[in-house]
């Protein structure tokens, strides 16, 4: 997927004003966003709706995003959605990981940079 115009976007994140910001920006850029206030919710939405990219909070009530990737690698209908982790966890990138993600962004993140990486990872795809 190459086009923002086309390209479909999950942001799951239990923090309304981060994903409510997060999907405004994508939404402004051209990207059709949805939004889910955990893995649960996440996984409801991907019974009916396949996105492009999933932009996943790790640290969530409910299902945190450890969950979400576990339960996402053991359906291959949604195995190979790509993920975009985001944490306010320091040094995530020296933990274990939950998935192999495509972009990781540590709270507090850059809109710019968040734009930028996220629009390659859809021209990868």
């Amino acid at each position: 997927m190459s086009s923002a115009d086309t390209a479909t976007i999950l942001v799951v994140d239990d923090d309304t004003h981060i994903r409510d910001l997060v999907c405004e920006v994508l939404d402004l850029e051209g990207y059709q966003v949805r939004g889910a206030t955990d893995g649960k919710a996440a996984l409801d939405l991907l019974a009916t709706w396949r996105p492009d990219l999933i932009l996943l909070d790790l640290n969530m009530p409910r299902m945190d995003g450890w969950t979400f990737c576990a339960h996402q690698q053991e359906h291959p209908e949604i195995s190979d959605i790509p993920i975009a982790l985001m944490s306010a966890a320091r040094n995530i990138r020296s933990r274990e990981l939950p998935c192999e993600p495509v972009a990781i962004f540590e709270k507090p993140f850059d809109l710019d940079d968040l734009l930028r990486r996220v629009a390659e990872a859809l021209v990868r795809q």
